[in-house]
């Protein structure tokens, strides 16, 4: 199988061990799928600013408050082929781009592809 080959190529680190569930749980790798990368930040302003920020890079961002931990979560959610090189470059950029704010990118997730048409 394609998706399993594939797998086998990520790097062995939390990024290549999240898209070897990816591709396990039934993604086609070679189709973009939306995938929502989470920044932390320290307050409901920097959290604001964060999704202006990154809605201006054309994600589309979401905020939530981490209730009992006294932060904010901004996911930035984009449409694009999950490779290593893709999610860990997002990561980096994301992380520079609100470095300023306080923020920091802290992972990312999908719900992958499968069963999605094209239409």
């Amino acid at each position: 199988m394609q998706g399993d080959e594939v797998a086998m190529e990520f790097p062995d680190d939390n990024d290549g061990a999240e898209l070897r569930k990816v591709a396990a749980a039934g993604a086609d790798m070679s189709s973009p799928m939306v995938i929502e990368f989470s920044i932390e930040a320290a307050d409901e302003r920097s959290a604001r600013n964060i999704a202006e920020l990154v809605e201006a890079q054309g994600y589309d961002p979401s905020i939530s408050d981490n209730e009992g931990r006294g932060s904010w979560s901004v996911y930035c959610a984009r449409s694009m082929l999950a490779t290593y090189e893709g999610v860990v470059a997002v990561q980096a950029e994301l992380t520079a781009l609100v470095a300023a704010h306080g923020g920091h990118c802290d992972g990312w997730a999908t719900f992958g592809n499968e069963g999605l048409s094209s239409e």
